[in-house]
């Protein structure tokens, strides 16, 4: 569920998959795969880049997560 929600957050602030892809250093395949579900496995150093390039909290993707 967190690159559904990362995915919603970028569609309702206008941002680009692949803008994100690029200024964590992965390709744009990569983030299409994780904001669509398909890679289910995030590690914790590419939530936490791409977190920063958002300029979000943590948190923010995982509130409900278990």
């Amino acid at each position: 569920m967190v690159g559904l929600k990362i995915k919603e957050y970028l569609e309702e602030n206008g941002i680009k998959q692949s803008f994100v892809a690029e200024k964590v250093g992965i390709a744009p395949a990569q983030m299409s795969e994780i904001c669509n579900k398909q890679n289910k496995n995030i590690n914790c150093v590419l939530y936490y880049k791409i977190c920063k390039v958002l300029n979000v909290p943590l948190e923010l993707f995982l509130e409900g997560e278990e």
